[in-house]
């Protein structure tokens, strides 16, 4: 064998391994893309340490997987803890560890994927209509209590449509029901659930509408969480019910809606009362009625009776002229009464006038008598009621004297 020596001349500029370490972690956390980065995937483990949670997490459709951790101040803040086997959605920032010359994700925020990226968005969707008001149960409008038409949003290939036929012509054969088809599922169910059921707004012949989807896993209802659905589903003009998946699922479409029945099947017994039911009813209406009018006939029949009894004993229309001519007679009778009475009132008023002349104290004056006075205002009427050398007032027709009493006589 034949060897050859190759002489390799070390540069001077060469890195020592904690340069290359620095280099790299200079580039990766200076990065503005890496310093905020929301990553999907699942979670292949998961340990705890001191208080720090550090797991791995893998790419659910290659082998790629990056190292994550939790550090323990940040623990209270996530919405869910890493959990070995779950779908994920992980804000986190790149940072390299450099004693082993790895990079790793600080986790920020970490969402379960799927259903808990999809409630994250609801909730912030509910929290936005719920304040314009289209959850109040104020604005619900009630049920036709006697429905002629229905209408019904769903899929015309769904079972659910099949379970609202049967159910509606078991309860109320002679029903009329319409399909206004609708896509139920998918990226274009949210348009087309809007457009069938403005389609029924617009046709107008329907008394209430049905919103119906069967069961499934909960991804399929997104579609009735959708804001277009929602707003559809508030602005209707006919009174809307939903049943949608299962007892246990509720959407935002349900909380706009005027009833939520949950089920279809559900939606179709509430929207429709059984033909039996109403027949019941129609019965208890009948016999009340009944009753109502034999008991108004009978007061009349006894009524109308008593008026026979007493106009069999009255000669009526002789009474009537009884009774004008007695009007007349007691009018001149009056009549000549109330003129006496005011003669004789007239009378008495002037007699009264005539003595309150006579009786007027300044008519005596006038005639030449006077008011004598003693001290302290004292009327004399006796020549014992004074003394000599009494000052006495003497009141006149015209003016007073002051009066001193000199001689009192017998």
């Amino acid at each position: 064998m034949i060897q050859s020596h190759i002489r390799i001349e070390v540069p001077e500029h060469a890195l020592s391994v904690a340069g290359v370490t620095d280099y790299i972690q200079e580039l990766l956390e200076q990065d503005p893309q890496l310093y905020r980065v929301w990553v999907m995937g699942e979670v292949s483990s998961a340990n705890e340490r001191n208080g720090h949670i550090f797991f791995t997490l893998q790419d659910t459709e290659s082998n790629v997987s990056i190292q994550a951790v939790v550090w323990r101040s940040q623990r209270s803040k996530l919405a869910s803890p890493p959990i070995a086997g779950e779908q994920v959605f992980l804000l986190g920032q790149v940072r390299v560890y450099t004693a082993r010359g790895q990079y790793q994700l600080n986790t920020l925020q970490l969402i379960p994927a799927g259903a808990g990226i999809q409630a994250l968005r609801r909730q912030q969707l509910y929290q936005r209509l719920a304040a314009e008001g289209l959850f109040e149960n104020d604005i619900k409008r009630s049920l036709p209590a006697y429905p002629q038409v229905i209408a019904v949003v769903t899929s015309a290939q769904a079972a659910a449509w099949g379970d609202i036929q049967r159910t509606l012509r078991q309860r109320q054969p002679g029903l009329k029901v319409l399909l206004s088809p609708a896509v139920v599922q998918g990226d274009q169910a949210p348009a087309s659930i809007a457009i069938a059921l403005n389609r029924v707004a617009k046709d107008a012949r329907a008394d209430a509408l049905i919103l119906a989807r069967g069961g499934g896993a909960r991804e399929d209802l997104e579609a009735f969480d959708t804001e277009q659905v929602v707003r559809a589903v508030s602005t209707s003009p006919i009174p809307v019910v939903t049943g949608i998946g299962h007892e246990r699922d509720e959407t935002l479409a349900d909380l706009a809606a005027d009833f939520c029945a949950h089920t279809p099947t559900a939606a179709a017994e509430s929207v429709v009362p059984h033909i039996e039911d109403l027949l019941d009813d129609l019965e208890i209406r009948k016999q009340a009625l009944k009753a109502t009018l034999q008991s108004t006939l009978e007061v009349h029949h006894q009524f109308g009776a008593s008026l026979r009894h007493r106009l069999e004993q009255l000669y009526l229309n002789q009474k009537i002229r009884q009774e004008q001519q007695s009007l007349v007679w007691q009018k001149q009778q009056i009549r000549q009464i109330l003129q006496h009475r005011l003669q004789t009132a007239q009378q008495h008023c002037r007699y009264l006038s005539q003595t309150l002349k006579t009786l007027d104290p300044e008519s005596v004056l006038r005639r030449g008598y006077a008011v004598v006075r003693a001290e302290g205002d004292r009327v004399i009427n006796s020549n014992q009621q004074v003394s000599v050398g009494d000052n006495l007032h003497i009141r006149l027709a015209e003016g007073a004297i002051i009066a001193k009493v000199k001689t009192v006589e017998e």
